[in-house]
């Protein structure tokens, strides 16, 4: 989330609406879920029907969420986490990894407190690594094994001409449009992947399997190939479908198709603030941060939206929902940030809340 959005959503505002709650948040959590009820909670209907369940990963006591952000799943049905993370808690770790049934395995990712963004898993020749990316002051992505080794880590392409000097080599938290903010990945088949600058430059850059950036489009406008918070971008390879990248231009409230070239295509409009974007067969799911997530087919059509609570969000008085968790419902999402498929369909919801959320929607169809 970021102050781009201003004119429809604010971070600042929702931060300091939150701050008034901060001692619910501090305190033992007040969420319902779905265990606190007399029966399973479901959503969705016809093929597209999940059981949720709300705090589904178990956090240890000596470890405290601190905004989450975005959730990625490994081949073996493991569960990593990525969290904002407060800059002063440098030894806290940003990163959780949960087994399938939501147990805690391990953690690491320190480097990223403050600024931890997105996460992404890649099988790379029968290999898996972690992608990941932080804003903030951080301005950076990295490439590390799913151990939590860095493998190699970079900052702003400046071979792109569009930053300040300094931003690969000195970068605080100065944010503008000549600022490094990267925001999540997507991958190429020629081992190459999209980088989305989605709170700085407003472009998605283009790099190598090594690394190297080659080329970027997009940058800062109201769409048709022009974007306003590109947050969120994805390759489309549905069957049926021809390839093609798929971005969330946030706070344009669109999702905006390309060529694998990099050349626009077409806008879906009727989203509120669309975060990032994953595919499972012929579904693409988009998390919102209006309080919902939407499913659409190969023909992208909606055919389910989760979770929408989206009138009581964006009403008055709705940013204290975000810092008051007795304000929370059971089976409705409050910002749904990030949302990706386990291999079974089931999806796993981050929401940018203060005190982190991360739900599973298991699928029952």
């Amino acid at each position: 989330m970021n102050s781009a959005d201003s004119h429809s959503i604010s971070r600042r505002k929702f931060l300091t609406t939150a701050a008034a709650g901060a001692a619910v948040i501090a305190a033992a959590p007040a969420v319902i879920t779905a265990s606190k009820i007399d029966k399973p909670l479901i959503v969705g209907e016809g093929e597209h029907k999940f059981e949720v369940h709300h705090e589904w990963p178990q956090l240890p006591s000596q470890f405290t969420w601190q905004t989450t952000h975005n959730v990625a799943v490994d081949k073996a049905g493991n569960v990593y986490v990525i969290h904002e993370g407060r800059k002063e808690l440098v030894d806290h770790p940003s990163i959780f990894v949960f087994d399938a049934d939501g147990k805690y395995i391990r953690s690491f990712g320190k480097q990223f407190q403050g600024g931890g963004h997105g996460i992404e898993i890649r099988d790379e020749a029968g290999q898996e690594f972690l992608y990941v990316c932080a804003y903030q002051h951080l301005k950076t992505f990295a490439k590390m094994s799913l151990k939590g080794e860095t493998l190699w880590q970079k900052y702003a392409p400046m071979e792109s001409g569009v930053y300040a000097a300094g931003e690969d080599t000195k970068p605080d938290g100065t944010w503008g449009q000549d600022r490094f903010m990267p925001t999540n990945f997507a991958f190429l088949d020629d081992g190459g992947f999209l980088l989305a600058d989605g709170y700085g430059s407003f472009y998605i850059h283009r790099y190598d399997k090594n690394g190297k950036w080659i080329s970027c489009f997009g940058g800062k406008g109201t769409g048709e190939g022009k974007f306003n918070t590109p947050h969120g971008v994805w390759v489309d390879r549905r069957p049926g479908r021809e390839p093609s990248i798929v971005v969330c231009d946030r706070a344009n409230n669109t999702l905006q198709y390309f060529t694998m070239d990099g050349k626009y295509r077409e806008t879906l409009t009727g989203y509120g603030l669309p975060a990032n974007a994953e595919t499972w067969k012929d579904l693409l799911v988009i998390p919102e941060l209006h309080a919902r997530v939407t499913l659409l087919n190969a023909k992208n059509e909606v055919v389910a939206r989760l979770g929408d609570d989206v009138e009581r969000v964006k009403g008055e008085g709705g940013g204290a929902i975000r810092g008051d968790e007795k304000l929370w419902q059971p089976g409705k999402f409050v910002h749904p940030h990030d949302a990706c498929f386990g291999a079974d369909g089931s999806i796993f919801v981050a929401e940018w809340v203060g005190t982190g959320r991360i739900s599973k929607l298991k699928r029952l169809s």
